[in-house]
């Protein structure tokens, strides 16, 4: 990501962020039936608990993954916690019968990872971005290659200057 992150700034809401994983929940509720969510953490947190109620799934499990390591780089892929056994087992060959979440998919590197672990399983993020599309089956909103997601997680409440300022 380059230093002009903040020209392309999608900056997203709790209110905005809650709207748009319900939205994901109502698109797959018609790919299902799932036994079960692997999110991919940290970001795949809120949007696995918010479709995992409105599912109504409650087996969930994570899949540890390190791959910004300063907010701004994608650096080495790092497997903290790899996915049970437990969850596994219950899923068809490949994962089948489960439902990946991750809030964004951007280079698609954390995709290809977790894909090469479940083939068969179901990937939903809320936002993806062209180069890792591909690698999702289920999404809510397309931003370009170029744009920096700012989550409500990793927000404070601030004064944000108006657009005509020259500050998105």
């Amino acid at each position: 990501m380059s230093d002009d992150r903040q020209n392309k700034a999608f900056p997203v809401s709790w209110d905005q962020f809650h709207r748009d994983a319900r939205a994901l929940a109502w698109r797959l509720a018609g790919a299902g039936p799932f036994e079960g969510i692997v999110c991919i953490t940290r970001g795949g947190l809120v949007p696995a608990a918010i479709v995992a109620r409105e599912l109504g799934l409650r087996m969930i499990e994570t899949v540890c993954i390190a791959s910004y390591h300063d907010y701004t780089k994608q650096g080495e892929m790092q497997v903290l916690k790899p996915i049970a056994e437990v969850v596994t087992s219950v899923a068809g060959e490949g994962g089948r019968g489960l439902l990946v979440i991750d809030d964004l998919v951007d280079t698609g590197k954390t995709a290809r990872l977790v894909r090469d672990m479940l083939p068969s399983a179901h990937f939903a993020t809320v936002y993806a971005k062209p180069l890792g599309r591909p690698l999702i089956d289920t999404f809510i909103t397309e931003v370009s290659q170029d744009t920096w997601i700012y989550f409500p997680w990793d927000m404070g409440l601030s004064f944000q200057p108006p657009i005509r300022d020259g500050v998105a």
